[in-house]
């Protein structure tokens, strides 16, 4: 679950998200709280960032990155896609570790959205790094605005 949905101030800009209705929707089930971008190593707060399209110049998003056709470059213009695949990998570890079935992530985030991300201002389709590479080892994943 991604840990800024819980509260947890790990957002790039060191907030939260907190959605009081999916801590209540446990309902004594258990979610690990997950920030893949502090997990593959960036601090918090960070500048911004966001999935650009490869050499061929297509719209990219976390499927292309993790098949090394795009890279995740944040607002002052550090690649920082070695760091959103590292967390993408670790947050596949604990879930395989703990047998976690479901993802809960924050919909729009290069590295938690499901349907959307960020490009720019914009809100483009796409799945962010980390919620690609659960989806493709078989992790439901649900995208919270």
């Amino acid at each position: 679950m991604s840990a800024c949905l819980l509260g947890l101030c790990t957002r790039c800009d060191g907030g939260h998200k907190l959605r009081r209705d999916v801590v209540d929707g446990l309902c004594g089930l258990w979610g690990v709280p997950v920030c893949p971008e502090q997990l593959g190593g960036l601090p918090t707060p960070r500048a911004p960032a966001e999935i650009v399209p490869g050499a061929d110049g297509r719209a990219a998003d976390g499927r292309d990155v993790v098949e090394g056709r795009a890279r995740v470059v944040s607002r002052d213009g550090a690649d920082v896609t070695d760091c959103y695949l590292r967390g993408a990998r670790e947050t596949l570890r604990l879930a395989e570790l703990l047998g976690a079935r479901r993802a809960i992530l924050k919909e729009g985030s290069p590295a938690c959205g499901v349907c959307r991300i960020k490009r720019g201002e914009a809100d483009v389709p796409g799945a962010g790094v980390t919620a690609a590479l659960l989806l493709a080892r078989g992790v439901r994943c649900e995208g919270i605005e």
